[in-house]
């Protein structure tokens, strides 16, 4: 049976975007998206006190990705970005169902896939959370469009509580980096996903271990310009240059994410506790 097309006309442009994800990971989604459309309005959900999701099962996954779109579509959001990619390859499908295409949803794996299928034709690695790489959605996703792509998934636990703690150029990264990207699956790639939003907080440490013999994924701003197509299409982009609003909720305050979010979106920003 042909999908119903989606129908946003009772959406409004002015409404806000809503992103979420674990922890800051997502902060990075968020900086490219406020860069990218600084007309719009932002809410962020950070899953705080359940990270790191890819320790967690899938029905873990799946509750606290649907507690949060709720919560979201009651601030009245008019698209929600997954900006998680262990959500993404866990919850995305139930995502959508609770959504029932009242608003547009937009992940992190899918846009990416699409376009390293169409963009690259060498051997790409993936480096990502347990839970993101026993879905095998990035393999799948890539190969779905390019079946002759060669894609090496590596899980890579210890990064996401290694930036949440903030260790961001410390020898302790240094080291986890080191020991993850000289594993033997990733020997012959010649291109790089960073799996994880968390990730790109590390990028300069990443690039710095490959130098030039490999190309590393810009994701976030892959998913902002996906989000910008979608909202375009259905006359959802806020064009009216206003100052626009940032509204952070957490479910627990950590003083990483403070740091980072107000490094991103400046010092003037407030962190609202919220548990769902």
């Amino acid at each position: 049976m042909k999908k119903k097309k989606a129908d946003y006309t009772h959406l409004s442009a002015n409404q806000p975007i809503g992103i979420f994800d674990s922890g800051v990971g997502g902060l990075t989604v968020a900086k490219e998206i406020k860069r990218l459309l600084p007309n719009e309005d932002l809410i962020y959900f950070g899953d705080t006190k359940h990270l790191p999701y890819g320790e967690k099962s899938r029905e873990a996954i799946v509750g606290y990705s649907t507690k949060i779109t709720n919560f979201l579509i009651e601030q009245n959001c008019k698209a929600i970005v997954i900006a998680c990619n262990t959500a993404t390859a866990n919850a995305l499908q139930e995502v959508q169902e609770l959504v029932a295409d009242r608003v547009p949803v937009i992940d992190v794996i899918n846009p990416v896939a699409e376009k390293v299928s169409y963009e690259i034709h060498n051997n790409v690695g993936v480096i990502a959370t347990k839970a993101t790489v026993n879905s095998g959605l990035y393999k799948k996703s890539i190969r779905k469009h390019n079946k002759f792509i060669k894609v090496d998934e590596l899980a890579t636990p210890l990064l996401v509580p290694a930036i949440e703690e903030g260790f961001k150029n410390h020898p302790i990264t240094h080291s986890i980096i080191y020991n993850y990207l000289s594993n033997s699956k990733l020997k012959n790639i010649e291109t790089l996903i960073l799996g994880c939003t968390h990730y790109p907080l590390l990028i300069d440490e990443i690039k710095q271990y490959y130098g030039n013999r490999v190309r590393v994924i810009d994701s976030p701003n892959i998913v902002a310009n996906q989000l910008k197509m979608i909202l375009d299409k259905h006359h959802l982009l806020n064009e009216e240059n206003h100052q626009s609003t940032y509204q952070f909720f957490l479910s627990d305050i950590t003083k990483n994410f403070e740091k980072i979010s107000k490094k991103f979106f400046g010092k003037s920003i407030d962190l609202e506790l919220k548990v769902l």
